[in-house]
């Protein structure tokens, strides 16, 4: 069953393991296995946005949800992280530096119950490809909010300071979506 302080508990708990990344895998993996009990935890995702569950320096614990056709630009973490989908499925594109910008180099997607892993140098974009939430615990091994980080214009691949403002923009695009009053595009 999932308990959202037991949770944070365990992966706390987790940082002190050998391979850190892999413990929080584990834990991410078993907590995605049964969606409803996350569901039944956190509550019904009804709303595109990020919950902080924990925060600290060495952790960071999000209930993401993506609305629907929600399309997220290229972006790093500059610190390892591990995302489990417990609803809707999450589309993947992975990049890496180009002399240019951005080359893409390869993608995946994830289906509730999937938890996938990703190190500190990754960057990627992410779809919501649905029509309903996709809804996610995302756990990274940092300050996920003070970590300065980069993302890339989507058409050009240039590289700029990370914009938290208008990453909020698009879940409020994305709840204007859920409410009806916008088609998606």
């Amino acid at each position: 069953m999932f308990e959202k302080g037991r949770f944070v508990e365990d992966c706390r708990a987790a940082l002190k393991e050998r391979d850190t990344h892999a413990a929080i895998r584990e834990l991410v993996a078993t907590a995605v296995s049964e969606p409803a009990q996350i569901v039944r935890a956190l509550g019904e995702p009804r709303r595109a946005g990020v919950e902080t569950i924990y925060r600290a320096d060495d952790l960071t614990i999000l209930n993401l949800c993506w609305g629907p056709w929600m399309k997220f630009k290229p972006h790093d973490h500059r610190m390892w992280a591990v995302i489990g989908i417990y609803g809707g499925r999450e589309q993947n594109t992975f990049y890496r530096r180009a002399e240019h910008g951005l080359e893409q180099h390869g993608t995946k997607e994830l289906h509730a119950k999937d938890a996938t892993p990703l190190g500190a140098a990754v960057i990627h974009a992410i779809t919501n490809p649905l029509d309903q939430i996709t809804a996610a615990i995302h756990v990274y091994g940092g300050d996920f909010f003070a970590t300065p980080r980069s993302e890339w214009d989507p058409n050009t691949f240039e590289e700029r300071p990370y914009d938290v403002e208008d990453t909020m923009r698009a879940f409020e695009v994305a709840n204007e979506r859920l409410r009806g009053k916008m088609p998606h595009s």
